[in-house]
């Protein structure tokens, strides 16, 4: 049962938004590998601003990815891609709908 995830906000720097975007799917490959996490989404929220919604069974599953592959490369990237530093919310998953 998935009960953990995790919002990440991206804000691309000017001009940035097309590595931004080719980074998170590039992204993909690293996070199949983590077997973990449950469901991972990197979504595109406007013309600037992007995210990754993330979700785990539990706090080790989400603390794993946390020190992951992804997030250390998302963290080396982000003084090069982003206007800020990435904003990560830790959530409760209430429910869900995820395939089995």
């Amino acid at each position: 049962m998935t009960r953990k995830a995790l919002f990440v906000r991206l804000d691309a720097k000017p001009g940035r938004e097309n590595d931004v975007a080719k980074f998170l799917r590039d992204g993909q490959g690293l996070v199949q590998q983590e077997p973990a996490t449950t469901a991972w989404f990197a979504i595109q929220l406007g013309p600037t601003t992007f995210a990754i919604f993330d979700a785990f069974s539990d706090d080790a599953g989400r603390d794993a990815h946390l020190s992951g592959k992804v997030a250390k490369a998302l963290m080396a990237k982000a003084p090069e891609l982003l206007a800020q530093p990435p904003k990560i919310e830790k959530a409760d998953v209430l429910a869900d709908k995820l395939p089995s």
